[in-house]
């Protein structure tokens, strides 16, 4: 500053003017130079940064990178060179100083805030991510640093100690957890969550309150977010999973198998014995052959043990074309390439009622993919409709439209006239 006022001063200047345009000289002379160390910050030092990263081999320094944590880190060149020069203008000294310094901690911010982004990609690089979820403690850590941010800005600003702006804050406490009351919630169901594995991103959730259901693809501080199966977005209170239930399908997905359980109904009135004839038909069938085989000898040898009248169906031990139904869907079952062979697998009858007698299959499938599931669940029962004629029974069903003219042109309907 000395030289340059003695160098106008060589032009024959006045006091007052020599003053203004070394201050203006000088504040030119900072500008130009703050600019050209942030130019050679960027052009140079971030390309030789870059270039380490880029030729390592290691991964997360490359999310640093695409996080711009470097580049943010750049703006503090700047402003240190600002900060170091305000002594060169004393009257201004502490007003300059105070701005470079509010700035230098406004961009400190902005990249912890970024460097806590890209801690947070590298996490979710890892499996370990869908068990144990860090976003929403991620973002109790940005809200203290955001608020201790801005205490000592405001610190900086006044020319206070920060402790005594936190003092204050703590008669305030009320009304801070009240602004911040769904980011406690969310935080402390956050640590419930995932303490006890209550849910993983990735999970397939069920919860008709909020009509959500489909896959939870993100979990954070105050939220959870689910992506339903017709493409839409559900965001779930984090609290909501503690407060309410809800469905969680893990378990069916982890297992390997997804259960069917549906019931084919027949018409009671075609339920009968079995006679011969039916019996040598059944014994034609591959998977009934040891079965009727079997069960024809045992009936026949509990009849003689017991002298049973075997002239009407009535006495004694008898198959019937429901039970060897049964039986037929149970062995198709066992044979089936898609039933998964270690669950449960039952063929049962339930009570009947106005539809009928419910044959209910309750088995699983050994894929658990929604398409592949309803492929093998309908694959099972066209052929158990199919099949059902050949045991001599009818699927019910209530008269339809057709059937009631079908009956209106039988030559039976007709006589009754």
């Amino acid at each position: 500053m000395d030289f340059i006022k003695n160098q106008l001063d060589g032009y024959g200047m006045s006091e007052p003017i020599i003053g203004y345009l070394s201050n203006m000289i000088m504040v030119v002379f900072i500008a130009v130079v703050s600019i050209l160390a942030n130019f050679l910050t960027k052009k140079i030092v971030l390309k030789i940064i870059i270039h380490i990263v880029n030729n390592n081999r290691y991964t997360w320094d490359n999310i640093i990178v695409e996080k711009k944590v470097f580049h943010k880190l750049s703006h503090l060149v700047p402003a240190i060179i600002i900060y170091f020069s305000a002594s060169i203008f004393p009257p201004y000294q502490i007003l300059i100083e105070k701005a470079a310094m509010t700035y230098m901690i406004i961009v400190t911010i902005t990249v912890l805030n970024a460097l806590l982004n890209a801690f947070d990609d590298i996490y979710r690089s890892f499996e370990v991510s869908k068990i144990r979820p860090i976003k929403g403690y991620i973002q109790v850590v940005k809200i203290v640093l955001f608020i201790i941010g801005g205490i000592v800005v405001i610190s900086n600003l006044i020319g206070q100690n920060p402790l005594i702006i936190l003092s204050g804050l703590g008669a305030l406490s009320a009304v801070l957890m009240l602004i911040f009351k769904d980011s406690i919630l969310g935080l402390v169901a956050g640590v419930q969550l995932s303490s006890n594995d209550m849910v993983r991103v990735g999970d397939w959730i069920e919860m008709p309150k909020y009509d959500a259901n489909g896959d939870v693809i993100d979990i954070t501080l105050n939220t959870v977010k689910v992506m339903n199966f017709d493409k839409t977005i559900t965001m779930i209170p984090s609290y909501a999973l503690i407060s309410d239930s809800f469905k969680n399908w893990r378990g069916m997905q982890v297992s390997g198998g997804r259960r069917i359980k549906r019931s084919v109904y027949i018409d009671t009135t075609s339920i009968s014995f079995c006679t011969k004839e039916m019996i040598e038909e059944f014994q034609k069938i591959h998977y009934l052959t040891d079965y009727v085989t079997t069960k024809i000898n045992e009936i026949h040898t509990y009849n003689i043990e017991h002298q049973i009248n075997t002239e009407s169906n009535v006495n004694g031990r008898q198959l019937t074309n429901v039970g060897v139904f049964r039986e037929y869907i149970h062995q198709y079952l066992r044979n089936h390439p898609k039933i998964h062979k270690d669950m449960t697998l039952i063929v049962r009858q339930l009570a009947p009622g106005d539809n009928g007698l419910p044959l209910e299959i309750y088995a699983f499938s050994n894929d658990t993919a929604w398409g592949v599931y309803e492929s093998i669940q309908a694959d099972i029962f066209d052929h158990i409709f199919a099949v059902a004629p050949t045991f001599g029974l009818r699927a019910f069903q209530n008269p339809t439209g057709h059937d009631i003219v079908q009956l209106k042109e039988s030559p039976e309907y007709s006589r009754g006239y």
